[in-house]
């Protein structure tokens, strides 16, 4: 993988969204914002969500594009929405949206280390009580490493 995928300006600590579909874009729009993607992915990653939730357990979901949508993306990128509240999602509590666009299937690699991270409760704990963005990234920075 070349370059960094995740930035501490790619994290919010706390995202203003209060529905799925607009923490969607708000994860989205920080993708667009750091040049990874075109706004048209954002709509990629709101149709992929309607056929299939992108939840994943220990309040996670990973909202990412449609395969039809790989032209949008520019570079692999993670952005990261930490929320004060849960977000009803789908049915299911979500306190982190993060969004991910991969290049040459980049993606699936970074899926596995954000899934290992989240999978032990006891780092979640310590994202869900990180002070601020830096510390959040400080915790997730290992998604970086080759």
């Amino acid at each position: 993988m070349t370059g960094t995928i995740l930035t501490a300006e790619n994290i919010k600590a706390s995202g203003s969204a209060t529905t799925r579909d607009d923490a969607i874009r708000e994860a989205g729009e920080l993708l667009v914002s750091a040049g990874a993607v075109t706004p048209g992915y954002v709509d990629a990653m709101l149709e992929r969500e309607a056929s299939v939730s992108t939840y994943m357990g220990n309040f996670l979901a990973i909202p990412h594009g449609t395969n039809e949508a790989k032209d949008s993306i520019t570079r692999s990128a993670l952005s990261i929405v930490r929320y004060a509240e849960p977000i009803d999602w789908s049915g299911d509590e979500v306190r982190f949206a993060v969004g991910i666009a991969g290049l040459n299937n980049e993606h699936l690699e970074i899926l596995s280390k954000i899934a290992i991270v989240f999978s032990d409760e006891d780092e979640v704990e310590k994202l869900l009580n990180a002070a601020d963005a830096n510390e959040l990234f400080a915790l997730l920075e290992e998604v970086n490493a080759e």
